[in-house]
């Protein structure tokens, strides 16, 4: 009897990798997570071992073994360099040798579990941000996605960037006083301004993404530095998702608009005001959370692929995220 033949995705970023085994049948069987995995900020030796990590726990879930990997699809923020690709593709081919193998940016694999292969956009916020969406016509279109050094609106890693720099106005005496003085140095256990300067300076990563809660709690406090952050940093996210509704065309056409990623669902002043954004930019578009990991978006994918034998398999994907 021959073992059953399962299809593995991961959904890989700036601070935790997760991995999906499907069976044959499309049911997830295997669920593991991992540490960072986008080379670009984590290093490769890291986000190889973190794609290992996830896989081991998945496939020890569901008593599987890497022989019974028939179709393997990695979708990772940086995968929209060809080296990245190149890389992680020799991985997966040593990892899986029977496997028909995918890799691809974390956001075609969002867009795949919201809406399969159909019309839909997504918008992606965690420690990155970007937007990616495909039309009726099969055309895609992104936006955002450059990295913490030229930008990521809307980001975790952006929003608490900017805490720190509204807390440097208020050492200079350029800024009103505001919670987050206090509560980002309680947070992260500073106990002065050289320690927090000199962690990030050693790691931004390990800072900045961290302080999205903080700001948020500041805001539900009323701090009005917080508040103006998270607006501000709504409409910034909000554009990207409307700069790729506007290339597809889709400004008065009804589609799936999935937010996904860690800075949703905590703060009303983020939440509220981008909805509102995107409402107003897109009005028959059906905004709602990610219901489905994007790692089973990457499963099911890499499972289409190994039922239709095409170059595709093989493919560095839409875009840098």
């Amino acid at each position: 009897m021959s073992p059953t033949k399962y299809s593995l995705g991961f959904d890989g970023g700036g601070t935790k990798t997760e991995a999906i085994l499907l069976d044959p049948s499309g049911v997830v069987v295997g669920q593991g997570l991992g540490g960072p995995s986008n080379p670009l900020r984590a290093g490769f030796d890291v986000a190889l071992r973190s794609l290992n990590e996830a896989a081991a726990a998945a496939l020890a879930q569901a008593g599987a073994k890497p022989a019974h990997v028939a179709a393997v699809c990695a979708g990772l923020a940086g995968a929209g360099r060809r080296n990245v690709v190149r890389r992680v593709l020799v991985y997966l081919a040593q990892a899986y040798p029977d496997a028909v193998a995918h890799v691809t940016t974390d956001l075609e694999v969002a867009l795949e579990a919201a809406a399969g292969a159909g019309p839909g956009v997504v918008l992606v916020a965690g420690t990155g941000s970007a937007a990616y969406g495909r039309n009726a016509a099969g055309e895609m279109a992104r936006a955002g996605g450059y990295g913490p050094w030229i930008g990521d609106a809307g980001s975790a890693y952006e929003i608490g960037r900017k805490a720190v720099e509204a807390v440097a106005r208020v050492r200079d005496q350029a800024a009103p006083v505001t919670l987050l003085s206090d509560m980002i140095f309680a947070a992260l256990k500073c106990t002065a301004w050289d320690d927090l300067t000199e962690r990030i300076a050693k790691n931004p990563d390990d800072v900045f993404p961290q302080l999205f809660p903080v700001v948020a709690a500041a805001a539900e406090a009323e701090d009005s530095a917080a508040r103006e952050i998270l607006f501000t940093a709504a409409l910034g996210l909000g554009a990207l998702a409307m700069i790729s509704v506007r290339r597809l065309r889709m400004q008065s056409e009804e589609f799936p608009l999935v937010k996904c990623g860690g800075v949703f669902g905590h703060s009303a002043s983020f939440d509220v005001p981008l909805d509102s954004f995107l409402s107003s930019g897109a009005p028959r578009a059906k905004i709602s959370r990610l219901q489905v990991s994007p790692a089973v978006g990457a499963a099911r994918l890499a499972a289409r692929l190994n039922a239709t034998p095409l170059e595709t398999a093989v493919h560095d994907g839409p875009g840098k995220s």
